[in-house]
This record gives structure tokens, sequence and C-alpha cells, in this order.
């Protein structure tokens, strides 16, 4: 699952999202999910992770070179 992420104001999602590497029913309806990873999950599984602790924040975060975004599953 692949969603928009916010600060505690739920109306200020606008730059970043997250991808969910596991379930996590406490977040359903809190946020707006985009989409999710249908291809290039071992690449996925590769991005630096963010420490729990900090609220997920990675310090030298991996840059996206390329993405593709297919709508409507096309």
């Amino acid at each position: 699952v692949v969603g928009i992420a916010r600060s505690q104001d739920p109306n200020s999602a606008n730059s970043q999202f997250f991808i969910m590497f596991a379930p996590a029913p406490n977040l359903d309806g809190q946020y707006t999910i985009v989409g999710k990873v249908v291809g290039g999950m071992d690449l996925v599984d590769k991005i630096k992770k963010g420490d729990e602790a900090d609220n997920g924040t990675v310090s030298d975060p991996d840059r996206m070179i390329k993405v593709r975004i297919a709508a409507d599953g096309k």
C-alpha cells in the first residue's frame, strides 16, 4: 500500500508518501491511499527504512531516480 504522509493536521498532506511493509489497521481511515506496489517489491525492500522511534524519519534518504505510475492498472 502506498499512502500520502501528513503531520497531525489531517489537511497537511502535500508532498511525501509512505509505503507500508506490513498491515497497520490502526491507520485505516486516517490516511489517503493512492496505490500499491505491483512490481519490483524486491527493490522497495532495499529502500532505507526509518526508525519507528523517530516517526520513520530517515537521515540521508535514498533518492528516486525513475518512477513509473500506472493509472487504473494500465
